[in-house]
């Protein structure tokens, strides 16, 4: 079985691909200007998979081969990028940003009582338990307690939106499962399954030859697929490798954290002083699990 002990590296990565997939929401809103979503996310996938297979060729890796393997790298395509991406854009038609972040964070809490029960590397105690809590705390800190006020007004587009965070959680175990294989070609593998299903419905409700896809946002989508897409999912697959599924669900608190220092920083929103708070709660809450993990897999009693 893997060591998966948390050490610095795995804070160092956690924190980078928090940063990454932060500041998607700076470039998805230069790019959708001029981009519809669907054809956003099949061209981000797209270009992921090209990128990715073109080194997993020059690497020699191995690429799936049986049909149980093909069948996990598609589960982990529909959970991780099709179905999540589907179910939040029709969500937040309705459903507020901050509120949709508060559901968004419920993942590491999913992934917590999944990798308890499925695993026996992950088992749950007191410290992921208060490290979960201090997270999903410091989310509610950040977009403020008055994002909790439109809780129960459409239960539907609520209800997709903590759905999706059920699916990253599913993902994020079923990454564990398939990190043993060669990375890049199994996260090449994985785009090349998304744009299955993506594709049909971009084509025909966006007929995408049509946009005039101006060089700004053009340039921002090659980024998103290359960067945010293809080489932040390779760090994930790291992170779970090294320190498991649980520990990687802690990025569900950094991405918004993140995401709102880069609309500070470069799109001129608001500075509030309960990001503050909400940063030492994160963090605070992160270094828990870490230790919770760690302590777990020394031979610290599990509860």
């Amino acid at each position: 079985m893997a060591d998966t002990r948390p050490g610095f590296l795995d804070f160092a990565l956690l924190t980078l691909n928090g940063v990454i997939w932060g500041s998607s929401f700076t470039l998805i809103k230069v790019i959708v200007t001029d981009i519809p979503p669907l054809t956003m996310t099949l061209a981000r996938v797209m270009l992921a998979g090209i990128v990715l297979g073109l080194l997993a060729v020059w690497a020699k890796q191995r690429w799936p081969g049986t049909r149980r393997e093909w069948w996990w790298v598609f589960l982990a395509g529909l959970s991780g990028n099709v179905l999540p991406f589907s179910l939040i854009a029709w969500g937040e038609e309705v459903v507020d940003s901050g509120l949709a972040a508060i559901l968004i964070a419920i993942t590491p809490l999913v992934v917590l009582v999944l990798t308890h029960f499925l695993t026996m590397d992950e088992r749950m105690n007191r410290f992921k338990v208060l490290g979960v809590a201090l997270g999903f705390a410091g989310i509610v800190a950040l977009m403020g307690p008055a994002a909790l006020a439109g809780l129960g007004h459409d239960l539907a587009r609520q209800g997709a939106v903590a759905l999706a965070a059920v699916c990253y959680a599913v993902n994020t175990l079923i990454v564990k499962r398939l990190s043993g294989g060669d990375h890049l070609a199994v996260t090449a593998a994985i785009m090349v399954a998304s744009v299955v299903p993506l594709l049909p419905f971009a084509l025909w409700l966006e007929t995408p030859w049509r946009l005039d896809w101006p060089a700004g946002p053009t340039l921002a989508l090659v980024v998103l697929g290359v960067v945010h897409t293809g080489f932040a999912t390779l760090l994930m697959f790291a992170v779970v490798r090294r320190a498991g599924a649980g520990f990687f669900s802690m990025i569900n608190f950094l991405v918004p954290l993140f995401g709102y220092l880069f609309g500070v920083a470069l799109l001129g929103e608001a500075v509030r002083p309960e990001a503050l708070l909400a940063l030492g709660l994160i963090f605070a809450g992160i270094g828990l699990t870490w230790r919770g993990a760690r302590r777990l897999r020394t031979g610290g009693m599990s509860h």
